[in-house]
């Protein structure tokens, strides 16, 4: 651990040196890779808490990364639907402060009349749709999805377990209790869309949920907080916990955007490339860092991945 500091410390020295020696001319060549690398660092604070997470699981005595103060037993408001009119909407990022390459450009859709829930589903709702049997309902899946189902032998969230009739899943603070209240999380796209075709709904697409989230505060369970869990939510505003707790899968396929162009050299390669059988998630989870999220953010996972702090948000048509 000492060493990795020193190494940082590093790091840190000779980017202050060349920020501060540099001329303006040579400034304005390279302040947007910077940025860039700035950003990406905070990209990979909030993956090393989910991989942290993810490899103390597999071990059997389940150690902690600490104690976490996560508070529990709060109710969550019902669902309400929050009703968008059939209208031609800007998406993308506005240009104002750092964007990825992936939003951009801003462009034009199209989008028929919908709604969008008002919080995402619950652990306790979620729990409904475990015990109705959708685990062994081939119709309620995409067939990838299905696939996935048998293939891994799925019937709850990753990291959940029964003990003595009670489910139990894994935390950064260890073993701990499902809360009800708290929004389900480590669920891939395909679980999302299975529990969306149960409760009668669908995923909305990233359009649909941009539209619905911009112009509201980026506030909620992110990183700040301190919780580094899901936790159940009690504000009475109309969308409810939009930025935090957790990503929220779309019905989307990340893909570029019109007009979109892989940018020259090596930055071509951090986003463009990936742009094939994936699937993107909105809003940042209860790892995001309070200042890396905005509701032009796209992050992609494959469908099939559970890992990261994913959840299900549902819309429907009006």
């Amino acid at each position: 651990m000492a060493e990795i500091y020193q190494y940082r410390a590093a790091v840190d020295e000779a980017m202050n040196t060349l920020i501060t020696g540099i001329s303006d001319t040579l400034w304005q060549q390279v302040e947007q890779l910077v940025m860039l690398g700035l950003n990406h660092e905070q990209q990979h604070q909030e993956l090393m808490l989910t991989d942290i997470k993810h490899v103390f699981a597999q071990n059997p005595i389940r150690p902690h990364y600490r104690e976490l103060a996560v508070p529990a037993g709060q109710i969550p408001p019902d669902i309400s639907w929050i009703a968008v009119e059939e209208n031609l909407y800007e998406i993308g990022h506005n240009g104002k402060g750092f964007g990825y390459d992936n939003e951009f450009p801003r462009h034009k859709v199209l989008l028929q009349a919908f709604a969008l829930a008002s919080r995402p589903v619950t652990n306790a709702e979620y729990i409904e749709f475990i015990e109705d049997g959708s685990y062994q309902n081939p119709a309620l899946w995409l067939s990838d999805g299905w696939a996935s189902v048998q293939a891994n032998a799925w019937h709850a969230p990753l990291y959940w377990e029964q003990r003595d009739n009670a489910w139990w899943h894994m935390t950064l603070g260890g073993m701990r209790p499902v809360d009800p209240g708290a929004p389900v999380c480590h669920v891939s796209q395909y679980e999302a869309a299975a529990y969306a075709s149960w409760a009668g709904k669908r995923l909305p697409t990233e359009f649909e949920w941009e539209v619905s989230a911009t112009g509201l505060p980026v506030q909620g369970n992110l990183r700040n907080t301190d919780y580094l869990q899901p936790v159940a939510g009690t504000d009475s505003s109309a969308l409810q916990q939009c930025y935090g707790d957790v990503w929220e899968w779309t019905a989307s396929a990340y893909a570029a955007y019109p007009g979109y162009r892989v940018p020259d050299g090596c930055v071509g390669e951090y986003n463009g490339k990936f742009m094939s059988s994936q699937v993107v998630l909105r809003g940042g989870s209860c790892i995001t860092p309070a200042d890396h999220i905005r509701s032009s953010y796209r992050n992609f996972f494959y469908p099939k991945d559970r890992w990261q702090f994913s959840g299900i948000r549902l819309a429907r048509d009006i």
